[in-house]
């Protein structure tokens, strides 16, 4: 009351469709706008980027018009809940379920930081030091994802 501070921080990151992997880690203050940090998680080799309701109007933006990616940006809330009830309503909803399903797979390392590495709320060291702590954490989640995806199982030979 009165004199508390909040820090809001936000991680933005950019994730490997086929993997699941994180590439691309970008440390921001709670105020800014996804849509904003659209450029900066593209590593350049990709061919289609897919983002959530906070990305509409992703390829409008100045930074992001001359590049070759096709951006394919989930529907708001709002006008999903919208579509008509016929044909075409039902073709529009399938295409944002499969949307969503890729999109599914940035969550997961969200997962393996909040709720394995119990991670949920930062200290304020500065904007620097917290990325830095960012790129720690999903250096190591992408460990946990990979270590699941790759397991190696023992055999072992009787003699």
């Amino acid at each position: 009351k009165g004199n508390d501070w909040h820090f809001g921080m936000k991680a933005h990151i950019g994730v490997d469709a086929a993997s699941g992997l994180v590439h691309t880690v970008v440390g921001t203050a709670g105020n800014v706008s996804d849509v904003t940090q659209a450029h900066a998680l593209l590593h350049g080799d990709e061919t289609a980027a897919i983002g959530d309701a906070g990305y509409q109007g992703v390829e409008k933006r100045p930074e992001n018009v001359g590049k070759a990616v096709t951006w394919h940006v989930a529907m708001k809330r709002s006008k999903r809940k919208a579509l008509p009830k016929n044909k075409l309503g039902r073709m529009t909803e399938k295409l944002e379920h499969l949307k969503a399903s890729v999109r599914a797979k940035v969550e997961h390392p969200f997962h393996v930081i909040k709720n394995l590495f119990r991670h949920r709320k930062t200290r304020y060291r500065g904007l620097a030091k917290n990325t830095a702590q960012l790129f720690t954490l999903f250096g190591f989640a992408n460990l946990v994802l990979a270590g699941r995806r790759f397991r190696v199982t023992e055999t072992r030979v009787a003699s």
